[in-house]
Formats: structure tokens, C-alpha cells, sequence
């Protein structure tokens, strides 16, 4: 049986870099002694997330858990990769804390856009999981009417007012097909305004290899943490094209009983799965199937 690793499986850029930064800092505070924090888990994982908080780094959920820290311990605070609102940075930074932030650059550029095109007088369109961190982040930096979309059902119920200019960006980790099949719904109501496809490339790079990869094999294994959207939906994309596909956290869930007819196995991660992890899936169904 042959098992095809996807070249674009696991960390990405941001994801890397937001990473990198925890590491670095932890680095540091061995030489200045500051407390770390990060504004929520800094990617959805928790095998990551549990091994930094090992390492003595402690996760703050919102403003008013930062506000409960002792002022003596309000060391860094590090903007996970998700990025956040416009407010909650200048909070940080007013109750003490300084602030390091680990935006995914991608997800920056976003804010950047909104930021620009609301103070113009567009409304913000964005197309995206709502309550999700991203999108909540990206719809803190719009100083005008804010609309957030995820599916066409929702695109065709939107009602703005007459002659509303409209922004369309959309989610870093959104599905691209998905985000066109939204915007085409926009252009055929006649609405008035500009389209920033602001869907990561890296995310439909990793998106068309999965879809391709799936078509091809017997059975799928998608891993990732069970709070990442991005993995959530290369699995959606992958059982589309492939009956037999598992979606799996750590090799821990992986209870596969393959029949012998199975002669292709293909393997894809989220952008927040660490390759230890996606090595030891791979290295399993290699030897044990």
C-alpha cells in the first residue's frame, strides 16, 4: 500500500512565524523575567498550546481576564496569528502589558483594507465563519456598517440599503470556491462596490492539492486541531472527492480497519498541525497497513 504525503501539509507562514515568536520570547524572558502571555491559544492546536503552557506561557481569553493579572505581572502579551480588534491591542497596551503582535501578515493586510475602505464610507462585507477569531478581529477594525456572510443562502437573505457602496473581503482560511460562489451572488443583486479576494494563497494551494490528492485515493486522513476552521475545511473538501476520509487530531484517534482492497492512502494537515505530528500518522500507516 503507498502513502502520499501532500506537499502543502501543516504549518503555515503566519501559523509558523506566531509560533516562532512565543519561542523567541520565552527566549527572552529568561534574561528580562516577564510574564508571557498569549491573547487566546496562539493557533488552534493543543499540543502546541499545552507544551507552551509547560513552558510557563498562559493563555488570556479576553479583556477581563487580562484585567484580573496583578499590574506586577503584566508582562507580554502575544497577538496569536488569528490577529484581534483594533481595541483590544490599545487596551493591552493601556493596563500595562506590552504588546507583541504575531498577526499573520495575511490576515494584517486585511485589517488595512477594512480600515481604509470603511473610513472612505463602504460597508464592510466579510465572507467567513462568524464568531470566528479572524473574522471577529477583521470586523473590529471597520468603522462602519459591518456584514458578515458564510454561505450563498445568507449572501441572497442580505439586504442593504439602496446605493450602500460595498467592500467584499473575505476569511484568510475561507474556501475559495466558496468564496466566488458568494461574490457572484453580490454582482447578480446589483450591488455596488469593490472585491479583495483576501483568501490566503497558501489556503488554496493547500485546498486544490487536497481536493486533487482525495480524488485520487482509497481513503483520506485529514489532521488537525479540532477548533482550526482551515482543517475543518480541507476535510470538507477531501470527503466531497473521498468516501473514506478521517479527520483526526493525533495519531490517538486514528482507528482505521482498511479492507484489502485499499491500495492508496493520502495524508493532509491544517496550517496548525506541527509535523512531529503529521510524521508519526505517516510513519503508523506506512508501517502497520
Amino acid at each position: 500500500m503507498e502513502v502520499i504525503l501532500a506537499e502543502h501539509a501543516g504549518f503555515c507562514f503566519g501559523v509558523q512565524r506566531a509560533v516562532d515568536t512565543v519561542y523567541e520570547q520565552i527566549a527572552c524572558r529568561e534574561k528580562e523575567g516577564r510574564p508571557i502571555y498569549t491573547f487566546g491559544p496562539i493557533i488552534h492546536n493543543e499540543e502546541v498550546v499545552c507544551d507552551l503552557q509547560r513552558r510557563g506561557v498562559r493563555v488570556l481569553d479576553s479583556l477581563a481576564d487580562a484585567g484580573k493579572v496583578p499590574k506586577e505581572e503584566r508582562g507580554t502579551v502575544i497577538i496569536r496569528s488569528h490577529g484581534v480588534e483594533k481595541a483590544v491591542c490599545e487596551s493591552l497596551k493601556d493596563m500595562g502589558f506590552c504588546v507583541v503582535d504575531a498577526t499573520c501578515p495575511f490576515v494584517k493586510r486585511i485589517h488595512n483594507i477594512v480600515e481604509k475602505e470603511s473610513a472612505e464610507g463602504k460597508s464592510i462585507v466579510i465572507v467567513g465563519n462568524a464568531g470566528h477569531p479572524e473574522v471577529e478581529g477583521i470586523k473590529g477594525w471597520s468603522g462602519s456598517a459591518t456584514y458578515i456572510v458564510e454561505s450563498v443562502e445568507e449572501a441572497q437573505n442580505l439586504v442593504c440599503s439602496p446605493g450602500e457602496e460595498l467592500c467584499i473581503v473575505s476569511q484568510t482560511t475561507f474556501n475559495y470556491k466558496k468564496f466566488q460562489d458568494v461574490v457572484e451572488i453580490f454582482k447578480e443583486r446589483g450591488y455596488n462596490g469593490s472585491v479583495v479576494n483576501t483568501v490566503c494563497n497558501a489556503t488554496e494551494v493547500r485546498q486544490a492539492e487536497a481536493r486533487e490528492l482525495a480524488a485520487r485515493v482509497d481513503v483520506m486522513i485529514v489532521i488537525g486541531g479540532n477548533q482550526s476552521s482551515n482543517t475543518r475545511k480541507l476535510y470538507e473538501i477531501c470527503r466531497q472527492e473521498c468516501d473514506m476520509t478521517y479527520y483526526i487530531q493525533t495519531l490517538d484517534d486514528l482507528h482505521l480497519r482498511l479492507p484489502e482492497s485499499v491500495r492508496l492512502v493520502g495524508i493532509t494537515a491544517g496550517a496548525s498541525t506541527p509535523n512531529n505530528i503529521i510524521e508519526e500518522v505517516q510513519n503508523y500507516v506506512r508501517i502497520n497497513f
